[in-house]
């Protein structure tokens, strides 16, 4: 299975073009019995920055969907409609699991689902450090916390300096109140603040679903 983080920065005057453009490569790769997942979002903070969240069977699954049409009508519009070219991040898993594999969390109604991506940058001589603390703070977060739906760690392939942890939440209470208070959860920020380059806070994407 392949897994990857797509980051688009878009110009301001582009923004409603391009959802256009992804609604209609989402809708048509319904179709593709290679993709098994595409989710989309769009930062609360910086409206031209958009993620893709994608996974697919295999390589092939991955050459047949950039084939589409529809996908090439979005690729040959982003040269004159973003800011830079898309950042695509090839995903590894880590231990415990992605949830996508086992996620029996079930939203309620009341929920107003909180979603992050932390995509922070470390000095390589502490990855090893990093993965093994959060492998962990991810099983405790997943067992102990009942406001996480989701909470994975990925490490990018061929890529030393940068990990991703993917993060949903029932509210942003269960973040902030709740989370970031729990003993696991200081101990992973204390080797943070020596690992990470420069401030966490710069890393984290509040987004929304679209």
């Amino acid at each position: 299975m392949i897994t990857q983080i797509v980051k688009f920065d878009i110009k301001d005057e582009h923004i409603a073009q391009f959802k256009v453009l992804l609604e209609e490569d989402k809708q048509g790769a319904k179709a593709e019995t290679g993709l098994l997942e595409m989710r989309l979002y769009q930062d609360k903070n910086e409206p031209g920055v958009f993620f893709a969240y994608e996974r697919f069977e295999d390589q092939n699954a991955v050459d047949y969907h950039g084939a589409q049409d529809y996908t090439q009508t979005l690729l040959n519009a982003l040269p004159e409609i973003s800011q830079s070219a898309p950042e695509v991040m090839l995903l590894e898993n880590t231990v415990p699991a992605p949830l996508h594999e086992r996620n029996t969390k079930v939203i309620n109604p009341e929920d107003d689902i909180c979603i992050v991506f932390f995509i922070f940058k470390i000095k390589p001589s502490f990855k090893n450090k990093v993965i093994e603390r959060f492998a962990t703070h991810v099983e405790q977060t997943r067992s102990q916390e009942p406001g996480n739906l989701v909470f994975d760690l990925y490490s990018i392939e061929n890529n030393d300096d940068t990990l991703v942890v993917y993060e949903h939440w029932r509210n942003e209470s269960a973040l902030w109140d709740i989370h970031f208070k729990q003993p696991y959860a200081a101990e992973t920020s204390e080797l943070l603040a020596q690992a990470v380059v420069g401030d966490m806070q710069q890393y984290m994407s509040f987004v929304k679903e679209i």
